[in-house]
């Protein structure tokens, strides 16, 4: 069990990091690569990064559940 939780662990990490990744900064970001380039009108953000947004959020929320998870199993060993 433990060794699900943790190859889960590291594929929630490399999604959380290339979800991260592709959030528009200060200065653009990978998401102006996959043609998130586009000035969205009255400063609101567009509905791709919402959904981006709540992804991330989501997967972060998983992410943290998983340590969670696995330091309590670790703990009961």
């Amino acid at each position: 069990m433990v060794v699900g939780f943790s190859i889960a662990l590291v594929v929630f990490s490399l999604l959380l990091m290339v979800l991260v990744l592709m959030h528009k900064g200060k200065g653009g970001g990978l998401s102006d690569m996959f043609g998130g380039g586009m000035q969205s009108s009255v400063g609101g953000s567009s509905v791709a990064e919402r959904n981006l947004d709540r992804i991330t959020v989501v997967v972060a929320l998983v992410w943290f559940a998983i340590i969670v998870v696995l330091g309590l199993l670790m703990k009961l060993d």
